[in-house]
């Protein structure tokens, strides 16, 4: 797959204990922009964070959240990533999903064929 140039990036803010189907959330929009072969995602587990509610989620020893900030970032053209929004749409419950213009630069794998 080659992309470069105008792209979407695309990031789903959740929390870690959210699910769909039994399974975590996160886990399950990787799966979902695999699936619709989008050139890639990455899930980042945050250290601190709150959202909507103003919760404050933290990594500190002493107040252990079993609900850690989530960041999803996937990129790939507007066109591509069109048919995730209705899937993200349907499955996010509570959090929050942004998109922003970006350059990609390089995109490459270092598989030697």
């Amino acid at each position: 797959m080659k992309l470069s140039g105008d792209a979407i990036l695309l990031r789903v803010f959740l929390g870690e204990a959210d699910k769909h189907e039994g399974k975590p959330l996160y886990e399950q929009i990787v799966l979902k922009a695999r699936e619709l072969n989008i050139a890639g995602a990455t899930v980042l587990r945050g250290v601190m964070g709150y959202g909507a509610r103003s919760r404050l989620h933290t990594a500190k020893v002493l107040r252990l959240s079993e609900d850690m900030p989530m960041v999803i970032e996937i990129v790939d053209t507007a066109d591509k990533l069109a048919p995730l929004l209705p899937f993200l749409d349907e499955v996010v419950d509570e959090g929050m999903v942004t998109q922003e213009k970006v350059q990609v630069v390089h995109y490459r794998h270092g598989r030697r064929d």
